[in-house]
């Protein structure tokens, strides 16, 4: 409804506004306000001054307005004033200013024609700064938005990959409502029945005469208790024992439990232990431990066995031939080679490994062959022989009782031939030892007594050995 009169904004009945009154009402409706000429040159300037944070634009004045404007508004400000040249009406328009380099701002300008001979225009604009900064927030938010929803899917991607080839079971449950939250396909397999069956289906029921509460309840406790802990309970499914090892976790503020399943009897638990046990007597155990394949070549060593030989890194020795720590080398390794394929076991041996600065320790070597396997292994247990040895150093007096066969011969038969026959059974014993750990391999064992070949048959001969070995 109107009252009949007349609208004076349109009769242009508005009182003229004095020039004293014009500047101020300019700068109070607008931040920033411009009168420039069809040129494109600032004929005046005014500006907000409460809280404007621009200063005084006075050097604006006579000056074409493209200099204060950043490359890509030139164009812009190009187009208006062709526009308004042909009496165009264009009503905004956002510009980047710059001033002094450091000094950038945007600004939103509405443009109104002033006067029509001279046609300049009047800008009157609106500082976007905040609204910039608010979009620049917003931007940063939706980066960080989206940095965090592809190291989420990251992560998913990985537990998913995870949970479906760890070879262990495990189930999610949640302990407020005692459900799985998840399970792997080694966990359903145990559990008998697929992933999306039992996926929200409480964890109780899986089991036999099992209370959902109850049950929850007493697996928390098991994982909160100070040592490892375990219970072994029938499935209802497929009726198997199975032993629940639970950790307590929280994950999103509410408690959750990873329960490691384990199917089997307490057999194969007990194997797993001993296991267990094997794997921390190599890596703790005071004896050289060393495991190769079936030529000699180093597959993996412990720590006992890198201080004998006195190496920095198990990558050091991997891929070397043990016998390069062995005093007689080659020698040493075929004979327990041999010996253990062929027996499969070798109780003692005695030799001396050398470490990097040349230090020789004497040691006594076990061997066993490995050989249930594709691959066979030879595994070799090395234990110092230096304080078995000062043990076994004959005490005050001994030496007399050692020599009691000796001193019977004194009188009656000369020291040439007392020790003649003394060596000849020290030589003996020597040389069938060594052909026996050899396997009657001559050459061998002539390289292990540091004897030639030839030499070795003399002897063999002299003391009726070849004869011996031929007969047999």
């Amino acid at each position: 409804m109107t009252s009949g009169k007349p609208n004076p904004w349109q009769i242009a009945a508005l009182p003229m506004i004095e020039p004293e009154f014009l500047s101020g009402v300019l700068s109070e409706a607008s931040d920033i306000a411009l009168i420039v000429d069809p040129e494109g040159v600032v004929m005046a300037a005014l500006v907000n001054e409460t809280g404007s944070p621009y200063g005084s634009l006075d050097h604006w004045i006579g000056k074409k307005l493209t200099n204060f404007l950043t490359e890509e508004c030139i164009p812009k400000l190009d187009r208006i004033l062709e526009r308004s040249s042909r009496d165009e009406k264009v009503q905004r328009v956002e510009l980047n200013h710059r001033d002094k380099v450091v000094w950038q701002y945007p600004v939103r300008y509405s443009i109104h024609p002033v006067g029509h001979s001279e046609r300049a225009i009047l800008m009157l604009g609106r500082d976007l700064r905040q609204v910039a900064e608010t979009q620049q927030q917003l931007v940063q938010a939706q980066f960080a938005l989206e940095q965090g929803y592809e190291e989420r899917r990251e992560y998913d991607a990985r537990y998913r990959m995870l949970m479906s080839v760890a070879r262990e079971a495990f189930v999610l449950v949640s302990v407020a409502d005692g459900r799985i939250r998840d399970l792997n396909d080694a966990a359903a397999h145990i559990l008998g029945a697929a992933k999306d069956q039992l996926q929200g289906q409480p964890f109780a029921n899986e089991f036999k005469d099992r209370g959902r509460a109850e049950f929850v309840q007493n697996i928390l406790a098991l994982a909160l208790s100070e040592v490892d802990a375990e219970v072994t309970i029938q499935t209802k499914r497929t009726r198997n024992e199975v032993t629940i090892t639970p950790i307590s976790f929280r994950a999103g503020g509410a408690r959750m439990l990873i329960c490691r399943l384990e199917a089997g009897t307490s057999e194969e638990h007990a194997s797993d232990k001993l296991s267990d046990n094997l794997v921390r007597l190599f890596r703790h155990g005071p004896e050289a431990i060393v495991f190769t394949d079936s030529n000699g070549v180093v597959q993996s060593a412990n720590d006992a066995f890198m201080r004998l030989v006195d190496f920095a890194h198990h990558v050091d020795v991997r891929g070397t031939s043990l016998a390069e720590y062995m005093s007689r080398g080659q020698i040493d390794l075929n004979v327990m080679l041999d010996n253990a394929i062929k027996t499969g076991r070798m109780s003692a041996y005695s030799t001396k490994f050398c470490n990097d600065v040349g230090v020789w320790t004497a040691a006594e070597v076990s061997v066993s062959y490995l050989n249930k396997r594709s691959t066979p292994t030879v595994a070799f247990v090395i234990r110092d022989a230096t304080r078995s040895e000062a043990m076994r150093t004959p005490a005050q007096g001994s030496s007399n009782m050692a020599g009691e066969d000796v001193v019977d011969l004194v009188g009656s038969a000369h020291l040439k031939d007392i020790v003649s026959q003394t060596t000849d059974v020290i030589e003996r014993i020597c040389i069938e030892t060594a052909i026996e750990l050899t396997g009657n391999n001559r050459a061998a064992a002539a390289e292990m007594l540091g004897l030639s070949r030839q030499s070795l048959y003399v002897k063999l001969h002299k003391l009726g050995i070849q004869e011996k070995q031929d007969g047999d």
